[in-house]
């Protein structure tokens, strides 16, 4: 039993060894590291002359760049021009209200121009039907993850 005793001691006296010699290495890269950090300063590049606040310049060139800004109107009149699906200049009812009145159609089962809630709920309770494969009432994690909607669709550049 007393060799057990011993051993279980030396073990440790390796453990305090090592953990001491990864100190002492730690401390010699650091004490390296802020040697490096002492060097005099004329060895350092000189700094670029500061510019005026305001003046921008791209890429060092000798003309100021000034970013282009879209002007409201600018914006308005691109979104107008989606508004408008014709073309002629000026904006309909039809045009503006056209694709809600088609998806209130489709919601509107029975054509009678409300939406109940069940109407109104219909894809909803669809999509729950659909995703409870044991049809026990309750989906699991495996099953809702089913009704994840899918990624969205990037436009490709044309460019």
């Amino acid at each position: 039993m007393p060799n057990l005793l011993f051993l279980g001691g030396f073990s440790m006296l390796r453990f305090i060894a090592g953990a001491a010699a990864a100190f002492l290495c730690l401390t010699g890269a650091f004490l390296l590291w802020q040697s490096k950090a002492a060097e005099p300063a004329s060895a350092l590049p000189n700094a670029p002359a500061a510019r005026p606040a305001g003046s921008t310049r791209f890429m060092g060139s000798a003309t100021p760049f000034e970013p282009v800004q879209a002007t409201t109107a600018d914006r308005e009149e691109r979104r107008f021009s989606r508004a408008d699906k014709n073309k002629d200049g000026k904006i309909e009812n039809d045009e503006i209200f056209g694709a809600r009145h088609k998806a209130f159609a489709k919601l509107d089962t029975n054509g009678n121009g409300s939406l109940s809630f069940e109407e109104w709920s219909v894809k909803t309770i669809q999509k729950f039907q659909t995703a409870d494969a044991d049809h026990n009432g309750w989906l699991s994690a495996a099953e809702y993850a089913t009704t994840a909607p899918p990624p969205p669709k990037h436009k490709r550049c044309s460019c």
